[in-house]
């Protein structure tokens, strides 16, 4: 009982730090194929009471661009037959793909300048990498130990579980490839890196919650020093 209690006044707290802090602090979560980075999202979503945006990106993406979710779907965070073809200094905006990427950009960039959330994947921490209250997560593990999470859920023997995770993994890296146009990578840009075999899914939220707690804290302090200069600015001078 006392340990729901102290999740609840620690949900609460979060709340009124956000608050205070007035602009939001955007959690990306870039995660290597069977590392569990979703379910940790979910729970890191619950401890931290801000939203996860995982599939409704596809759904806000494909009202957008005025296409099934469906069509959204078969592109989501891989690259089609048609854009196989990797072109280094631009992006070929009459694919089918890269006119659907273009529309999830632009509903990744009104998330993370809007509200303080958790955005899975999709380029996300690319996207968001000069947005000053971005934190950038990737959650990783051994391939020995993803290649085991995925064969126990899926019901898969140790060679094709091992194939699952490697094509998985290779299509998330294309698509990383081909939409920074070669300029970063799943590994880059990060400000945390957590180890799910090592730290277990809990531990990995406790880490990005703490992180998240502090980034709320420093823009609430800014905020505040802000609002003081600009009273002080503001007081006319007696003679």
């Amino acid at each position: 009982m006392g340990a729901i209690k102290d999740r609840i006044e620690a949900r609460v707290a979060d709340v009124h730090a956000a608050a205070l802090a007035g602009q939001p602090v955007v959690i990306t979560i870039a995660r290597d194929f069977g590392a569990e980075g979703h379910e940790i999202g979910k729970m890191l979503a619950l401890e931290l009471g801000i939203p996860l945006y995982d599939n409704e990106i596809l759904v806000r993406s494909a009202l957008r661009a005025h296409e099934s979710v469906d069509m959204m779907a078969a592109y989501d965070e891989k690259l089609a037959a048609e854009t196989a073809a990797f072109l280094p200094d631009r992006v070929d905006a009459r694919t089918t793909s890269d006119r659907l990427f273009r529309s999830m950009t632009q509903v990744i960039l009104d998330l993370g300048a809007s509200q303080s959330c958790i955005i899975e994947g999709r380029l996300s921490d690319y996207l968001l990498r000069h947005n000053p209250n971005h934190i950038a997560v990737l959650v990783t593990a051994p391939l020995e130990a993803r290649v085991e999470i995925v064969r126990k859920k899926r019901g898969l023997n140790k060679k094709k579980g091992l194939k699952l995770v490697k094509q998985m993994q290779k299509d998330r890296e294309l698509f990383y490839k081909r939409y920074s146009a070669g300029k970063w990578k799943m590994t880059s840009g990060k400000d945390l890196v957590v180890n799910r075999a090592k730290l277990g899914r809990e531990g990995c939220v406790a880490v990005i919650a703490a992180a998240y707690r502090a980034k709320l804290a420093e823009v609430a302090h800014a905020e505040a020093e802000e609002s003081a200069v600009a009273s002080s600015e503001a007081v006319p001078e007696t003679e």
